[in-house]
This record gives C-alpha cells, structure tokens and sequence, in this order.
C-alpha cells in the first residue's frame, strides 16, 4: 500500500494553472526527488500534501499513523528558546514521561504504595527504549553534522539569521525520526561539507523523502525516482535524476513523433473535407469531420522558459579596482581575522565558506553597508558597482514587477520592462502578479532583470543561484563569464562558480570564531 496517495489534482493561483487532474504515488522506500522551472508548483504541491495549502480539487490520502517531518523554512517557532532549547523538543514526548517517571517516584516516597513503582518501572523501560538517555548525544551529532557549531548552543533562536533558523529546523525534524520526510530547497542555507552530512544521512535513512531541490548533483546522490512538474502535469520516473532525465527526453521524443504523425493524419483530412464537402463525396467528408472533432489530439512536448541575462559594462580607467587592507569585520566583535586582498581589473573572485562563517558580513563591509571593526576597503574611483543581495525584501510585496521597476526606473518605457522580464525567464503573466505571490526563483529573475539595466564594471553577488532552476543557473553563469568587469560572488555550489572566478578566498580559514 502506498505511503500517498495523489489523485485528479487540480490547483492554480489567479489565471495561472499548475496542474490539471495530476497523479502520483509515494512508496515506501521511495527517495523522491521533486524538479520543475520556477514557479511550476512544486513548493505548492508540498504545500498541499502537508494540509496548509487547499486544492482547487482532488485527493491527498497519506497512509494511517504515518510520522511527516516537513523542513518549513517559514515556520513560526518560540523565539526565546536556546539552540539546545529548540533541538530538545523534538523529544517533547520524552521529556514529558521523564517528567511523570519523577513525579511516579514522588507519589512513592510520600505514599508508599507499590502501584507507584510499579508505574515508575514501565515508564523507565519506555524511556530506556527510546533512547531517552542518548538525547544529548544525539544532538551532539546533529549539531556538528549540520555545522551548528558556530552558531552557540545558548544562542536566542530569536537573534538567528534566516539561513540559521533554516539549518535548525532541518535539525529538529532529523531528530524527531519521522516516517517520511518532506524538504524545501534544503542546500539553500549549508555549505558543502553540510551537504555532505545531509547526503549521508538521506541514503541511511529508511523512511521515504520527497524532496524539492535545484541542485541537481545534490538529487543524483540521494534520489531513487523523480517526479517532474511541467505544464499542468506531474509525471513520475524511476531511478537516479539523471536516469529521470533520460526517460523524460526519451518520453519528450516520442510524443513529438506521435504529434508528427497525426498532424498528418489530420491535415490529410482536413484537405478530403475541405475538397468533397460539397460534392459527390459530401456524406464521406461529413463523416471524416465527426472523426476529426472526436479525436483525441496529442500536444507537441512543451518547451521549458528560456532565460538569458546580459550585465551592461561600464567602461573604467583604473587598473586597481579593488583594496582591502586589514579589513575588521562583525558587529559586536570581530568574526573574522583582518582581511587583505587586492583585485586588479576584469578579476573575478569567489568568497567560500560555510554558511554563517560571515561572507555576507564581508561582502556588505566592503561595500560599507556595515562599519568596520578596523582596516579600510577602497575601490578605484571610477569603479561602478552592482550588488546583489540574497535576501528577498520588497518594500511593497504588493507591486507587481513591472510597477517595481517602472518605480526604479521612471524612464524606462513598458515595453523595454516588459522585454527584460522576458529575456531573464518571467512571462507576462508573473510580470502582472504581486511579487509577494511569486516564488523564491521568479523573485530572484526579478531582482537579476532589475540589475541588467544599469552598467556597472563591478558585481558583487550574495548567494545569486538560491532559488534558481538548473537552466536559469547556467544561463547566469554564462553572462558572468562573458562579463568583462570585477567579480566578487558568494555561492555554496562550487559548481556554479567554476570555470567563472580566477581566484577564491576561503573565509572560513578566517574565522575567529574557533578560537574563541
């Protein structure tokens, strides 16, 4: 019997359709990986399969006394819990007979009666089972697995970034050891030795995952089927991502022959109707024009929205375009030891390093968003900068993209907003919807566009590829190679990054953090 069951799933959001009596089944043991373009629905679907999203219709039926561990990343926890605070209610159940063991024990000093202790034994044995007294280890692992670390066991959860309180989330759910578990863009917010932790642990865990990612290396090491949203349909393969792939391309070449094939057959028919419709053979044309009208026609496979991004250049008369010299960073102390780098003109650097390390930190003390702790960074005078920032704030989640860049730009003409949009992967549709309702990638498409018009011959990019679909990342590598001015990104794909940047700096060497 299987763990879930989906069927007739019919869903859309204003005029835009997601899916159409769409179908699938998770299996026990099933690894699943969810893939799809921006915007497609697949945060949606894990929405609907979860009960905090209605459908338009259909049926999401989950096998009875089933344990859902579901990674939300929005989620609205207890903000003055510690790290250790928070990690310890996946065991809520636990701590709560550990509790009643104490109390039990209290009745029987005071009373004496042997029910007590009796009650006291069960519950003992319960806790023993369940490893109540291996909690603090267990955490442990957790903690350094997913580099928590850092972050400090008595820290606040209300004093933690978005990326932290994504990480602890993840941990809390892998500690709770739930049946299935459910996970968002989960390498969004680690680096890769996190990954690594988070790979090792999927492909031990016996339960089954249904997971939505963009990192497509990421899925080949963990996956043991896809499902794949496109165009109002979900369709399920067998096998590792890149398997899947091969099946969906092999399946796209079919359906293109049978579309051949018939569009023949029809305009064959087509052209008998139209010549005999009002002859001799008029009750044969009639008839081919009942067959026609009951056919059942086949779609051409549909073409994913292609992208493409293209940064102005700014042309600069400085060789020197970049000097930072014992840079001090962090805001109560320092995070880091002082940084010195220099950057020469056209040379593009990536910033590596686990996530909270503080490249985002550097990155905005460089540009002098945040105040140093000591040091100086200085780039050249004619130095043109463009700044992408990973985070996805809106001053008005309201406005719709066109209005957003209309407002940025008050020159710029409809149609030269709308072409823009276009060109990065936002259809016209999405460029008329409030920008709160889009998702995390087409969000990103809209803050990319907003950056190609205005030259620059400096980019720095903070986590660019969070949210993106692998077509749209590799056409934002593309126009960062083609890019003749200064680099500085901030990526936890290595893959994204390389055969772009000249040089990296590992920031983590430069913590200070380990020493504390």
């Amino acid at each position: 019997m299987p763990l879930l069951t989906v069927s007739d799933l019919t869903m859309s959001f204003a005029e835009k359709d997601l899916y159409a009596d769409a179908e699938f089944q998770l299996e026990a043991g099933d690894h699943m990986g969810i893939v799809g373009q921006n915007g497609v629905g697949k945060s949606t679907l894990i929405k609907i399969i979860t009960g905090s999203e209605l459908p338009l219709k259909g049926q999401i039926n989950w096998q009875k006394n089933i344990k859902i561990g579901y990674l939300d990343q929005y989620a609205d926890i207890e903000e003055d819990l510690t790290l250790t605070q928070f990690l310890q209610t996946a065991y809520a159940d636990l701590f709560e007979r550990n509790e009643q063991l104490t109390e039990l024990y209290n009745q029987y000093a005071e009373t004496g009666e042997e029910k007590y202790l009796d009650r006291a034994g069960q519950t003992q044995e319960y806790l023993d089972a369940h490893g109540f007294y291996e909690i603090d280890t267990e955490i442990e692992q957790t903690i350094t697995g997913l580099g928590l670390d850092s972050i400090g066991r008595d820290q606040l959860v209300g004093e933690m970034s978005g990326g932290q309180r994504s990480k602890i989330i993840l941990a809390k759910m892998i500690l709770a050891s739930p049946d299935v578990i459910l996970l968002d863009e989960p390498t969004n917010y680690l680096d890769t030795a996190q990954i690594e932790w988070l790979i090792d642990y999927l492909n031990s865990f016996q339960g089954a995952v249904m997971v939505v990612s963009h990192d497509y290396d990421f899925l080949e090491q963990i996956t043991n089927c896809i499902i794949n949203v496109a165009f109002g349909k979900i369709t399920k393969y067998r096998g590792s991502f890149k398997q899947a792939m091969r099946q969906r391309a092999e399946r796209e070449e079919f359906q293109q022959r049978q579309f051949d094939k018939q569009q023949v057959e029809i305009e064959k028919a087509e052209r008998f109707i139209r010549k005999n419709k009002a002859g001799s053979k008029s009750t044969m044309a009639k008839s081919r024009e009942k067959k026609l009208a009951r056919m059942e026609r086949v779609d051409p496979p549909s073409t994913n929205i292609q992208a493409s991004f293209n940064f102005p250049y700014a042309d600069t008369g400085s060789h020197n375009a970049l000097t930072v010299e014992e840079l001090s960073v962090g805001y109560n102390k320092p995070l880091l030891a002082p940084v010195t780098i220099s950057m020469s003109l056209g040379e593009k650097v990536a910033f590596a390093g686990f996530n909270g390390v503080g490249k985002s930190t550097l990155i905005k003390t460089i540009l002098g968003k945040l105040p140093s702790k000591g040091g100086s960074a200085e780039f050249s005078p004619s130095a043109v900068i463009n700044y992408f920032s990973q985070e996805l704030d809106w001053e008005n989640d309201a406005m719709t993209p066109m209005a957003i860049i209309a407002d940025a730009f008050p020159k710029l003409q409809q149609r030269a907003i709308r072409t823009k949009l276009a060109q990065c992967g936002l259809d016209s549709e999405n460029a008329m919807k409030p920008i709160g309702q889009l998702s995390g990638g087409e969000q990103t498409k809209v803050k990319l566009a907003m950056m190609e018009f205005t030259p620059s011959n400096f980019l720095i990019m903070d986590e660019p590829t969070n949210h993106l679909d692998e077509e749209t990342k590799e056409a934002l590598k593309r126009a960062l190679q083609r890019f003749e001015g200064n680099l500085i990104v901030v990526s936890h794909e290595s893959g994204f990054y390389e055969g772009v940047v000249d040089k990296i700096l590992n920031v983590e060497k430069l913590s200070l953090k380990k020493s504390e």
